[in-house]
């Protein structure tokens, strides 16, 4: 089991299969965090399903092999194989310090495939890091119990969170050899500005965010299926299937029932269909509830946390410029991706002939990215309402705050971008309209009414280009590796 698990203890090198050349940001940073450790920390890689956690952590471990470290001193445990689940944490990791001859001059590297498997994992990695046992950790997790309650006390100056949200347009245009030059500032303000003065080229970018769109930002599926034309609803279906069956069955009926005891997964999915199907809009409580029949509001509450904690969707709260009065009004609800609500519904290629659905999907595309750099920047996700003025996303930057309206035809109202900036002054000149393609990007300067037009991909190129950044700056107090 060990030797599987670890073929590089005898070829010295990480299977090409399991560690394919193209890394996404975080394979990039993390050998060098971990090489370095300075300030010492361990780090934990949390994320939904097939987004390429694990894909990140071999590749880590094939740089950290070229870097130097010894085959001997390089550990992986996949920690929901059946026959390491039946071991403690604390017997498993002794055990394979002694094989390796692991010392403080010599630390072992411990990868921890699927982390939340471990009973009390939390405790081990505590005791792990007060009694200095020589040991450089990285894992991963798809499950809330990386975030149940008690790890914020046991994690506090022991280990980092690292979010791998889904692919982003840049990363995916990557992937499949269509890269963009973006050049990047310090803020996603600063970076928009650059694209627009630079003219980052944005033709024929379409069609391969319809097919990034529809597809996911899931590695795996997008090189199965992402190359396929945006209308092949056999494709597409395909794709979906293995989307629902991985991502959501397994969130739904294994994870979360795992780690919190829910003993009716059938009414959480029911609650993930009703969901789906409000993408965008303000949640209600009472009429979700009443849908769905058997759900009191606790019940409901619960149950949307755990979706949340799963990172199958996410919410944000209405922007009043006060943290109290934030949390009090109603939530907008989005998926993490918008293609598991796709997987979800089994809806193929439907939106592209729904005018109505597609704006949603978009809608859903940009506060994606933008909940993707949210977690590297430390930034609050917003929406803004008022009597009858509405604004989309406000990304609440502190020194360099934003507000995104996505446009969903060329006469589209900039009306709660003007009353949202004249309300909340401190958005002036940071209001935007998100356009279609081939319609030019205009900053807010130059515009009449002081709002400005941004490309929907450009903007997209911009989210990722700024997300890649600000992970290197958590990540880099040293160079990649």
């Amino acid at each position: 089991m060990y030797a599987e698990q670890n073929p590089w203890h005898q070829t010295g090198a990480v299977p090409e299969e399991w560690a394919p050349p193209v890394r996404r940001a975080l394979a990039h940073y993390l050998p060098s965090r971990l090489a370095h450790d300075a300030p010492r920390r361990f780090q934990l890689v949390l994320g939904p399903r097939r987004v390429g956690k694990t894909t990140a952590l071999y590749q880590t471990a094939g740089a950290l092999l070229a870097g130097g470290v010894p085959p001997e001193r390089l550990w992986w445990l996949r920690l929901d194989h059946p026959l390491l689940m039946q071991v403690p944490l604390g017997e498993l990791v002794q055990g394979v310090m002694r094989a390796a001859g692991a010392s403080g001059d010599s630390p072992l590297y411990l990868l921890l495939d699927e982390l939340a498997y471990a009973d009390q994992w939390d405790l081990w990695l505590k005791t792990f890091y007060d009694d200095r046992w020589p040991v450089r950790v990285a894992a991963s997790s798809s499950s809330t119990a990386a975030l149940r309650q008690g790890r914020l006390e046991s994690g506090i100056g022991r280990w980092e969170e690292q979010f791998l949200t889904p692919y982003l347009f840049l990363e995916y245009l990557d992937l499949v050899g269509q890269s963009r030059p973006v050049p990047v500032g310090d803020s996603l303000a600063d970076t928009i500005e650059r694209c627009i003065a630079g003219g980052v080229p944005t033709a024929g970018l379409a069609e391969l965010r319809t097919r990034f769109m529809l597809t996911g930002g899931f590695p795996e599926l997008l090189l199965a299926f992402g190359g396929q034309a945006p209308d092949d609803a056999t494709a597409l279906l395909r794709s979906q299937r293995v989307l629902r069956s991985d991502a959501v069955e397994r969130a739904v009926y294994k994870d979360i029932p795992q780690v919190f005891g829910v003993d009716n997964p059938l009414l959480l999915e029911r609650l993930l269909y009703v969901l789906a199907g409000q993408v965008g809009g303000v949640l209600s409580p009472t009429s979700i509830c009443q849908k769905l029949g058997s759900m009191s509001q606790p019940t409901f509450d619960k149950y949307l946390s755990y979706l949340e904690r799963s990172f199958l969707v996410f919410t944000v709260p209405n922007y009043s410029g006060s943290e109290l009065a934030n949390q009090r009004r109603g939530r907008k609800l989005y998926f993490v991706d918008g293609s598991v609500r796709n997987a979800a519904l089994q809806r193929g290629t439907s939106p592209l002939t729904d005018p109505t659905e597609l704006g949603l999907l978009l809608e859903n595309l940009v506060a994606g990215h933008l909940y993707a750099l949210a977690q590297q920047a430390d930034v609050r996700l917003y929406y803004w309402r008022e009597r009858n003025d509405e604004v989309d996303v406000i990304f609440d930057h502190p020194s360099h705050p934003l507000a995104f309206e996505i446009a969903s035809s060329a006469g589209h109202s900039r009306r709660g971008l003007q009353r949202l900036k004249e309300r909340f002054p401190r958005f002036e000149g940071r209001c935007w309209v998100v356009v279609g393609a081939g319609q030019r990007s205009v900053r807010p300067t130059a515009s009449p009414d002081g709002i400005g037009a941004i490309s929907l991909d450009l903007l997209l190129l911009a989210i990722s280009a700024q997300a890649a950044r600000d992970l290197a700056r958590r990540l880099a107090a040293v160079p990649p590796t």
